[in-house]
C-alpha cells in the first residue's frame, strides 16, 4: 500500500511538472510544438506497449477471468477496452492532453479539432496498454526471468544510447535541428504519433492534412482489431497454474522458443555468459578495436577520422568469433548428433549469442564514434559498412567452422593456453573467414569511405548495400553451413571426441 501511495505522488508529480512545461509551448514556434508534441506523445504510446513487457505488470481485466460466465468474445473485447479508459496512467494522459489543447489553440488550432486529437491519442494509449498486457499474458507469463529481463535490456541499451547521442550532439542555436523535425514528421506517420500530430501539423487557422487523420484512423482500427483478436484467443486459452519452481528455474531455456534452434541458442548463451573461454574473446574483440586508433593517430590522421577506423574492426571480428564454435563444445556436440537436431536449426541458434552480444556493443560503439567525428551524414555509411562486415562474417563462420574446425583449449583450461595443433588449417579457417567478409563487403567499405572522405551521396548507397549484401551473406552461410553440418556429422563426432 504504501509503494502504491508513493507510486501516485511521483507520476503525480511528473504529470504537474510535465504540463507545466507543455503549457510554455504556447509561446514556441510551430517547429518546437511539433517536435515535442509528436516524439513526446510517441514515447508515452510506446511506454503504454513496452512497460507491460518488460515489468509483467497482472491485467485486471484479463479475459481469461470472466471465461467462468461464458461471455461473447466480441462484447467482452468493447467492454473491456472501454474500461480500461478508465485507469491512471490513461489519467495522466488525459491531463496532458488538456495541457496540448491549450498549446493548439494558442498556435491557431480549433480547439474541437485539439480535442478529437487528444481523444484519439488517449484510446491509442489505451490499447497499446491492452494489447501489451494481452501478449504477455499470453506469450511471456510463463517464461518471465531474469533472463528475459536481461533481453528487454539489451533492447532498451540499442534504442535508447544511440538516440541519447543523437540527441546530445545537435545544435540547437536558438531554433530546433532540422533533424527533429524530419524525425517528427516521419513519427507522423506510424500509429504511436499519428494522433498527437494532427493540431501539430494543422497550419494555423485551418484544417489537419488529411493523411495525418487518415493514419490516426487506420491506426485505432488496426490496434482495435488485433485486441479484438487477442480477448478472443485469450479466451480459448485458459491459464495454467504455473508453479514458481517452474517459472523461473529454466533460465535461458525457459525464454528461448520449444523448438530445436530455441534449445541450440539456450545451451549457447549458457556457455557464452558462463564459460570464459567465450568471456575472453568477447573482452578482446573491444580491446582490439580501440588499440587500433593508436598507429593512425601516431602517423599524423585527424582524431576525427582515426575514432571511425575501430567500427570496422570491431564489426569485423564480431563476425568472425563463432568461426570455431563447434570445437568448444567438446564432448557436447554429441547431444546435437544423437538428438538429430537439424543443420539449420544448430546453426541458427548458435549465432544468438553473438547476435546479443555484437548488436548491442556496435549499436553504442557506432553513434559514439560518429558523433566524435562531428558529422552525422556519414553515420548511414558506418551502419552498412558495419552490417556488411558484421553478417558476412557471421555467414562464413558458419561454414568455417563445420568444414574446418581445429582444437582449442579444453572446458576449464586457461582461455590463452591453446592446445598443438598438427597442419596449417586453423591458420587457413581464421584468415578465410576475414579475408572473404572483406573481400564481399569491399564495395561497402568503398561507398563508406567516400562518404567519409567527402561524397555524402554514397551514404544512403552504402547503408542499403551494406544491409543486403550482409543479409545475403549470412543466409547464404546457414544454408551451406547447414548442409555441410548434416553431411559431416560422424567426421564433426571424430573430432569433438578426438580434441
Amino acid at each position: 500500500m504504501v509503494r502504491a501511495w508513493l507510486g501516485l505522488i511521483a507520476l503525480a508529480a511528473v504529470v504537474i511538472a510535465t504540463g507545466g512545461m507543455l503549457l510554455t509551448l504556447r509561446t514556441a514556434s510551430d517547429d518546437a510544438v511539433l517536435v515535442v508534441t509528436v516524439l513526446g506523445g510517441a514515447a508515452v504510446a510506446a511506454s503504454f506497449l513496452l512497460v507491460p513487457l518488460i515489468v509483467g505488470v497482472e491485467d485486471q481485466l484479463d479475459p481469461r477471468r470472466f471465461t467462468i460466465f461464458g461471455p461473447d468474445a466480441r462484447s467482452l473485447a468493447v467492454t473491456t477496452g472501454l474500461a480500461g479508459l478508465i485507469s491512471i496512467p490513461v489519467l495522466a494522459v488525459a491531463i496532458l492532453g488538456g495541457c496540448l489543447v491549450a498549446v493548439w489553440s494558442a498556435h491557431g488550432v480549433p480547439i474541437p479539432v485539439g480535442i478529437l486529437a487528444a481523444l484519439a491519442a488517449i484510446v491509442t494509449c489505451s490499447l497499446f496498454a491492452r494489447i501489451g498486457m494481452a501478449f504477455a499474458a499470453l506469450v511471456l507469463r510463463e517464461r518471465r526471468s531474469r533472463e528475459l529481463s536481461s533481453a528487454f535490456a539489451i533492447l532498451i541499451i540499442v534504442v535508447a544510447v544511440p538516440a541519447s547521442i543523437f540527441f546530445a550532439s545537435l545544435e540547437w542555436r536558438g531554433h530546433v535541428p532540422t533533424q527533429l523535425v524530419e524525425a517528427a514528421t516521419v513519427i507522423a506517420h506510424t500509429p504511436l504519433g499519428a494522433a498527437w500530430a494532427i493540431p501539430a501539423l494543422a497550419p494555423t487557422g485551418g484544417a489537419a492534412p488529411a493523411w495525418a487523420v487518415v493514419v490516426a484512423i487506420l491506426s485505432l482500427a488496426g490496434l482495435a482489431a488485433i485486441w479484438w483478436w487477442l480477448s478472443a484467443a485469450m479466451l480459448t486459452a485458459p491459464e495454467r497454474p504455473v508453479a514458481a519452481r517452474e517459472r523461473g528455474g529454466l533460465g535461458w531455456f525457459a525464454v528461448a522458443p520449444g523448438t530445436p534452434g530455441g534449445a541450440v541458442a539456450a545451451r549457447s548463451l549458457v556457455y557464452w555468459l558462463h564459460d570464459r573461454r567465450y568471456m575472453a574473446n568477447i573482452l578482446v574483440v573491444p580491446v582490439a578495436a580501440l588499440l587500433a586508433i593508436v598507429p593512425p593517430l601516431i602517423a599524423g590522421v585527424p582524431v576525427e577520422v582515426a575514432v571511425l577506423v575501430p567500427l570496422p574492426i570491431l564489426a569485423l571480428f564480431f563476425g568472425w568469433l563463432p568461426h570455431d564454435d563447434l570445437a568448444y563444445d567438446s564432448t557436447a556436440l554429441w547431444l546435437h548428433i544423437a538428438s538429430g537436431v537439424r543443420g539449420a536449426a544448430d546453426r541458427i541458434g548458435r549465432l544468438v549469442p553473438v547476435l546479443l552480444v555484437g548488436i548491442p556493443v556496435l549499436a553504442v560503439a557506432v553513434p559514439v564514434a560518429v558523433a566524435i567525428h562531428g558529422r552525422w551524414a556519414v553515420l548511414p555509411a558506418a551502419v552498412g559498412a558495419c552490417a556488411a562486415l558484421f553478417l558476412s562474417g557471421l555467414g562464413l563462420s558458419s561454414i568455417a567452422s563445420v568444414l574446418s574446425p581445429y582444437a582449442v583449449s579444453r572446458p576449464g583450461d586457461s582461455p590463452f593456453r591453446q592446445p598443438q595443433r598438427s597442419g596449417s588449417s586453423a591458420g587457413v579457417a581464421q584468415g578465410l573467414v576475414l579475408l572473404g567478409a572483406i573481400v564481399v563487403s569491399s564495395p561497402v567499405l568503398w561507398w563508406a569511405w567516400l562518404a567519409v572522405t567527402g561524397r555524402v551521396e554514397f551514404s544512403a548507397a552504402a547503408l542499403w548495400g551494406g544491409i543486403a549484401i550482409g543479409v545475403a551473406v549470412l543466409v547464404a552461410g546457414v544454408l551451406v553451413g547447414a548442409n555441410a553440418y548434416e553431411r559431416r556429422t560422424g567426421a564433426l563426432m571424430e573430432f569433438a571426441e578426438s580434441t
